[in-house]
């Protein structure tokens, strides 16, 4: 659709800034992406759950793959979008803008102490308000963390906040990553006293709450005056980008981790199968809720074969995994930076076992494979018992969608299609279409997002009974894992890809 606002005609820049790196896009509506630019980032991994980010880094890597995008594609833009990480965390001073503490990332798990601090009946106080599990994973107990032991100084806010405030003097985030943190009311999309009271937070100074698309600033951090007119955190702008926008749809995203959201429709969803029901976008004040579904380490589990030499990359997944015609009984559960949903037990470490003196490369490629794809399965059989009907196909989007061994396992394992995106970059995609529906909100959802085309489809292979054998092998060792008292100190996380 042509918009009668000539700006919103033009190309916008679709920011993405993740985990281990920032993603930009100049999106034009009729010629598609004619600009990219990109920018590593190099979280800090050590004992005890550390992981880290120099906010310096997070900033530059903003703007110089924006303005690689900007260059790239030659022409102005009318705005600019941001997607972010979700609940990585910083202190920092308000009125200069300087980082406080280092970002706390979201794979850091030495929250848990705070978590252990909050009694049972809280916690699923917590769960009603919010929809999350109490769990270190999320923005809260990290704020809470830096808060009782780095600093009491300046504000303690989501990565976005701070990106945006450097970006545009404002102090916001959008409804999507608010919820994130454990602190926003699900049903009222606003922050909960009662949160706060619990995690001892109730004197922070928030961000004020603000849709996923409108104005919400003006940048020149990329040359010219740009509004700011999109803001989404990445699993919903991936959400988006995919056209889940239906009840009862889902993807699944593979990055560092992996990420399984179901649309929900006008109302969370509070289901008892693990997952999580948050938001996943608000706009012109109308709420869209999913629910949410998350496998800690997947490219991380595939960084860390390859730090032990087992493999030289992702590229090897395939050509190392084909070289053998199954695991070889190897099962391997990649909890390296424990389990999430739905078993919510942060304290677990990976497990591998079934090994030989005939087990090679190939068989632990394939059972790591298996085990990624194993978990998704049970995100995707916990959304059938929230929603009460099964997916039926699972739309996927990420970096380890390129390897075609782990999605012919995941339409294996699933026994459903699964649909490989044809767009790259979905996340700063969403982000790009939010922006420009800030722009021209008359354009409407439809209007703003790509048209969705699979660049592949991937039929299950095996029959079913079969995949019940090796979905069976995997849960058996999960059980074992998880009979383990949940006592043990927090783990380090693996390096994220």
């Amino acid at each position: 659709m042509v918009s009668a606002d000539p700006r919103a005609n033009a190309p916008v820049l679709a920011v993405d800034q993740g985990t281990s790196g920032t993603k930009a896009l100049v999106v034009c509506p009729e010629r598609g992406v004619i600009g990219t630019g990109s920018a590593v980032v190099r979280p800090r991994y050590g004992a005890g759950g550390v992981v880290e980010a120099d906010p310096g880094e997070l900033l530059s890597s903003v703007l110089d793959a924006g303005r690689q995008a900007l260059a790239e594609a030659g022409e102005p833009v009318a705005a600019v979008g941001l997607a972010n990480q979700g609940e990585t965390v910083l202190a920092w001073d308000p009125g200069t803008g300087e980082p406080l503490t280092d970002a706390i990332v979201w794979q850091d798990r030495r929250a848990a102490s705070v978590c252990a601090g909050v009694s049972a009946d809280e916690a699923e106080e917590l769960r009603g308000l919010t929809g999350l599990p109490l769990d270190p994973y999320f923005a809260a107990p990290k704020m809470a963390w830096i808060r009782r032991g780095r600093t009491r100084e300046g504000v303690v806010t989501t990565s976005d906040a701070w990106l945006i405030h450097r970006l545009t003097g404002e102090f916001v985030t959008d409804a999507a990553t608010a919820g994130r943190t454990q602190l926003l009311d699900l049903d009222r999309v606003a922050w909960s006293p009662r949160a706060l009271e619990i995690f001892g937070l109730d004197a922070e100074r928030l961000p004020r709450v603000v849709d996923a698309a409108g104005p919400v600033g003006t940048t020149t951090a990329f040359g010219p005056a740009l509004p700011l007119t999109g803001l989404l955190v990445d699993q919903q702008a991936a959400l988006l980008a995919q056209r889940v926008t239906e009840p009862g749809t889902a993807k699944c995203t593979y990055g560092t981790g992996a990420f399984l959201l179901a649309q929900t429709g006008a109302g969370p969803r509070r289901g008892s199968s693990g997952l999580v029901s948050c938001v996943a976008w608000r706009l012109a004040g109308r709420t869209s809720y999913c629910l949410d579904g998350q496998v800690y380490t997947a490219a991380s589990a595939v960084r860390w074969l390859t730090g032990l030499g087992v493999i030289s990359g992702a590229a090897d997944l395939d050509p190392v995994g084909s070289s053998v015609p199954d695991s070889g009984g190897v099962t391997f559960v990649p909890a390296l930076a424990g389990l999430a949903a739905p078993w919510w037990r942060a304290d677990l470490r990976g497990s591998l076992t079934g090994l030989g003196l005939d087990t090679t490369a190939g068989h632990l490629v394939r059972a790591l494979c298996e085990g990624i794809a194993a978990q998704v399965v049970s995100l995707a059989d916990a959304v059938a018992a929230d929603l009460g009907a099964p997916l039926s196909s699972l739309r996927v989007d990420g970096g380890l969608t390129r390897s075609a061994l782990l999605m012919q396992t995941q339409a294996d394992l699933l026994q459903r299609p699964v649909e490989v995106s044809a767009l790259p970059d979905a996340t700063a995609l969403g982000v790009g279409a939010v922006a420009r529906l800030g722009l021209d909100p008359g354009l409407g959802v439809e209007a703003v997002v790509p048209a969705w085309k699979p660049a592949a489809v991937y039929e299950p292979r095996i029959p079913a009974g079969r995949a019940r054998e090796r979905l069976a092998a995997f849960r058996a060792a999960v059980d074992t894992l998880t009979a383990q008292r949940p006592d043990t100190p927090p783990l380090p996380a693996q390096d994220a890809s």
